[in-house]
């Protein structure tokens, strides 16, 4: 048993995984040598994207090495940073095993980054090439060339570079790649992974070959069976940015671990629904803002069919079900009643088939990373027979630090340590983590890396607390911790999670700092907004209709933060918001590529709705401020501000 600094004791420690001689790479190489009939990777064959052709684990080597020449005809050589500027596609996983294949250390760029980030990554980064997807791209990393000189080729992915690079490297043995793969040191660097820059510059973590393996190979060597039923090859589809480093563990754990992979370049709802559908993965690797989307997809859709009533009572009963079944698992009671059993049995061959048949039929279980997941959503998908696995990483730690226990899961907590992993909270609330997975430092910036390693231990700058079982809570960010001018302290991730879980909301972020009390900035979901305006005046235009859509609206948003407000004290309640015209989103800088909320960005460009909803706040009567819902300014008219 393993003490991680809280005082409890933790699961017996798993194997964690086989010992690393070399690089990233080898894996490909590895498998192609084993089994090189197994499809390792999955391609669309057609336009429509209704159809997959596997890649072989031959193939995918043949093809990483043919590149990997034409990279070394290019004068790409160990060391070198070449950055990826492009969507989670094929070419984007060859490209970096050919890169590792050679010593090249990979440098992600997400591909609607603003000129400005594009600049300051491949010059902080001393990049000698970038790979970039289409002639959008090709025009921001051509408006900055000029402050570059180390950079020595832009290749771009929809002309055909990579065929041209492979053409190049004709002349070149593939006796070259071998001899550079093998001497490289499981220790070299092998990413230069940017932080999502929530505020400031961007920082470059440096991640070795060892960092990001150890993660993937320990989640291999204690959950791979939990992925696919028994004699069935584990299929995953990728479709989180490889950019991030979340999207390159999928991505690891899927070369490394033999299953077949296949990539989705879109994230957005209807692109993902039908790639699940036609690639029909046995496991789901995903954020909470997808899973949360596809819930909201599944309600809307039952709304549609007028069977809106049955999948709420379904909800309910999918969520109780998992709640006694949990609570059995972990010791804390007699497991569901039988007119529990019955009521699931019913609502199983009525709802959750359907809903596991839209997600391709064959999904086993799922990961959601990169912010906590809901504990009600966590439920209701082990409800329907998809339980997911709350995980807690960041950049620094190459991704995996906490998970939940095979059979173990314990809604509403990220789990426990990765074997392997240290993890502690400090006094202050701050986890601190210690282990082989945390990353080398920032590029060229010693003392925000002295900063952040302290005596071997990674301040994550992350709040938690273990509970008695051992089970992480991640409860927010240090430095988001909002302080009102009566001076109480309020996490704000908490009340912005419970928030989402509603289908008209689609973000939310909690504001406050020096004001008298909470308040929030709520942004609707376009295509549930459009469904629920449907529902509400089905019957056609109407005389007023616009006044008791706009009344109706407000009261359904109230009743959302007045929801979230029952899990906070009175003092931590929000009580004013405003709902924004536009989503929060990667394109217009409001969100980074992981989903994450840019708090310094929103609060900018928000500055005069916060001070104006404030200020509005002030001229409600004192009886009116008295109420349970929350204000909302009558001068906020959203039906207008969202058309």
């Amino acid at each position: 048993m393993r003490d991680f600094g809280n005082g409890r004791p933790t699961a017996p420690v798993l194997s964690e995984g086989p010992v690393m001689t070399g690089g990233l790479a080898d894996s490909v190489f590895d498998t192609a040598n084993r089994a090189p009939d197994l499809p390792q990777i999955a391609r669309r064959t057609d336009p429509a994207g209704m159809t997959w052709a596997p890649v072989t684990a031959r193939q995918l080597r043949d093809q990483v090495v043919d590149l990997a020449r034409g990279l070394i005809a290019s004068a790409i050589r160990p060391g070198n940073r070449v950055a990826v500027m492009a969507r989670t596609r094929y070419e984007w996983t060859v490209l970096s095993c050919a890169l590792w294949a050679i010593g090249a250390e990979v440098v992600p760029i997400h591909p609607t980054s603003s000129h400005e980030q594009v600049e300051w990554i491949l010059r902080d980064a001393s990049c000698v090439a970038v790979v970039v997807e289409d002639e959008q791209a090709i025009m921001t990393v051509g408006s900055v060339c000029a402050s570059l000189p180390l950079l020595r080729h832009v290749w771009q992915l929809d002309t055909g570079a990579l065929d041209e690079l492979v053409e190049r490297g004709r002349p070149v043995p593939a006796t070259t790649v071998d001899s550079l793969r093998r001497i490289v040191l499981p220790d070299s660097t092998a990413v230069v992974a940017y932080t999502s820059g929530t505020s400031g510059h961007p920082r470059g973590c440096a991640l070795s070959h060892r960092n990001l393996a150890t993660p993937c190979d320990t989640l291999l060597a204690g959950w791979a069976h939990t992925v696919a039923p028994p004699g069935v090859q584990p299929a995953v589809l990728a479709f989180l940015p490889f950019s991030h480093v979340y999207g390159l563990m999928i991505q690891q754990v899927c070369l490394r671990g033999g299953f077949l992979m296949g990539h989705e370049p879109e994230l957005n709802a209807e692109a993902l629904a039908s790639a699940l559908l036609t690639f029909r993965p046995t496991y789901l690797y995903a954020v909470p803002y997808v899973l949360e989307k596809l819930y909201k997809k599944f309600l809307r859709a039952a709304q549609q069919a007028g069977r809106g009533a049955l999948f709420e009572r379904a909800v309910r009963t999918a969520q109780d079900y998992a709640l006694a079944v949990e609570r059995q698992r972990l010791g804390a009671g007699p497991g569901p009643g039988f007119d529990l059993k019955l009521q699931h049995t019913l609502y199983d061959r009525a709802v959750y088939r359907k809903l596991r048949a839209a997600l391709g039929g064959r999904v086993y279980g799922a990961v959601s990373g990169g912010s906590p997941l809901h504990r009600e959503l966590g439920l209701f998908y082990a409800g329907i027979g998809i339980p997911v696995n709350d995980g807690y990483g960041l950049t620094e730690t190459s991704g995996g630090v906490t998970v939940h226990p095979a059979g173990r899961e314990k809604s509403g907590t990220v789990g426990r340590p990765l074997p392997g992993i240290d993890v502690r909270v400090a006094e202050d609330g701050e986890i601190l983590v210690r282990g082989p997975s945390v990353f080398q430092g920032y590029v060229n910036d010693e003392h925000a890396t002295d900063m952040a390693l302290r005596d071997g231990w990674l301040a994550t700058g992350d709040i938690g607390q273990f509970d008695s079982e051992g089970y992480l809570t991640i409860t927010g960010r240090k430095k988001d911790i909002i302080v009102t001018s009566g001076g109480k302290s309020v996490a704000p991730a908490a009340l912005e999670e419970r928030l989402r879980v509603h289908p008209l909301i689609q973000q939310a972020v909690v504001v406050g700092d020096n004001r008298p009390c909470v308040g929030a900035l709520i942004t609707l979901d376009p295509e549930f907004l459009a469904h629920w305006r449907g529902l509400l005046f089905a019957q056609g235009d109407t005389p007023g209709r616009d006044a008791r859509e706009e009344n109706a609206l407000r009261q359904e948003v109230a009743r959302a933060v007045a929801a979230a407000n029952t899990t906070v004290s009175r003092s931590e309640s929000i009580r004013v918001f405003r709902v924004l015209p536009e989503p929060f989103d990667v394109t217009n800088g409001l969100l980074t590529p992981s989903m994450k909320l840019r708090r310094d960005a929103i609060t900018r460009r928000y500055a005069v709705e916060i001070d104006a909803m404030y200020q509005s706040s002030a001229r409600i009567p004192r009886e009116r401020r008295s109420e349970e819902l929350p204000t909302w300014d009558d001068s906020d008219d959203v039906f207008r501000r969202a058309r």
